[in-house]
């Protein structure tokens, strides 16, 4: 019981604070599981599905509190009212589906933290530079297959919505099912598999250098090392299209850090860092927990039919004209 309790302070400690996990890494190292060449093992399958609707920032109306302060009961209450809430804000409300099943499939209430901005302390995003404020006017309301348009070509959609990339690190943030994520580990190399979308990251651990600025991918170029036992990942070499919330391309830089918070669970924080859009970096975290099943094949263009009964409604009706 003595080691349980210590590996759950572990994870609380790696989640509250950005600097916790690789401090966390440093002092437990002697137990710390390690592949048959020596690196940290991290191999497994992941899921953080019960932190789907936690808010990105600190709601309003939990203002001057502290993730580390909101535990137990209290934490409970406020993961089960943020369910009510996104699935109230659903098309179609209620009638997407009965209630239990949402609480039967989700166990929000079992998730660790009331929000996911853990830097600044505050939770909130940091303000938008002048450029970035101009650019997020010029770019208008997000448009997606739940709301938005017009939408007169595929273009108009989403890359999530066409089947392509979540990116980086959207491909992390839960959502309401497929929050599934297979770590497998060669020599000199991680490869992290994200169940929706079902894209594969084969991230270098070598220190080589990114692709040269005009090679853009929207998963974006990633290189890895470790620092004690903790697996940093820095992604840079974005699309316009999937650069994270808006940001420029050419200077988002994003850096992740996963490390072992115990036997069944993962600490990862993300650090987003464009200075030509936010007036400061701001960091992401959550927990995420061992899963018995590997990851499913997520046949998205095979079920896409929203996508193609869009087009084909739209094509008819030029024919019509």
């Amino acid at each position: 019981m003595a080691g349980a309790r210590c590996w759950t302070l572990a994870a609380t400690l790696a989640v509250a604070a950005p600097l916790a996990a690789a401090q966390h890494a440093g002092r437990s190292a002697s137990r710390a599981p390690r592949t048959p060449w020596g690196d940290p093992d991290l191999q497994g399958t992941y899921s953080n599905g019960n932190a789907y609707t936690t808010p990105l920032e600190r709601p309003d109306e939990l203002r001057g509190r502290r993730l580390e302060d909101i535990t137990g009961p209290e934490l409970a209450a406020i993961r089960r009212a943020q369910l009510d809430q996104v699935i109230a804000a659903l098309p179609g409300g209620r009638v997407r589906g009965p209630d239990a099943w949402w609480v039967q499939n989700l166990h929000v209430e079992a998730s660790a933290q009331a929000w996911l901005v853990i830097d600044p302390p505050d939770g909130r995003i940091p303000p938008l530079t002048p450029e970035g404020a101009a650019r997020a006017r010029a770019a208008g309301r997000a448009r997606s297959s739940f709301l938005g348009g017009p939408f007169d070509g595929p273009e108009d959609l989403s890359l999530l919505d066409r089947c392509i990339s979540r990116s980086i690190p959207g491909s992390m943030i839960p959502v309401m099912y497929g929050n599934t994520y297979e770590i497998v580990q060669a020599p000199g190399y991680v490869v992290i598999t994200y169940e929706i979308i079902h894209e594969a990251r084969v991230v270098p651990l070598d220190r080589r250098p990114h692709a040269g600025a005009r090679i853009r991918q929207h998963m974006g170029d990633a290189r890895g090392w470790w620092e004690g036992d903790t697996l940093v990942i820095e992604t840079t070499n974005f699309t316009a299209e999937a650069a994270y919330r808006g940001a420029n391309p050419e200077t988002l830089r994003v850096v992740e850090r996963f490390s072992r918070a115990g036997p069944d669970r993962l600490s990862w924080t993300a650090t987003i860092d464009d200075p030509r859009t936010w007036t400061r970096p701001w960091t992401i975290g959550m927990s995420l927990a061992a899963e018995r099943d590997r990851v499913m094949p997520y046949e998205c263009h095979e079920g896409n039919y929203g996508l193609r009964n869009i087009l084909s409604a739209a094509r008819a009706e030029e024919r019509r004209r």
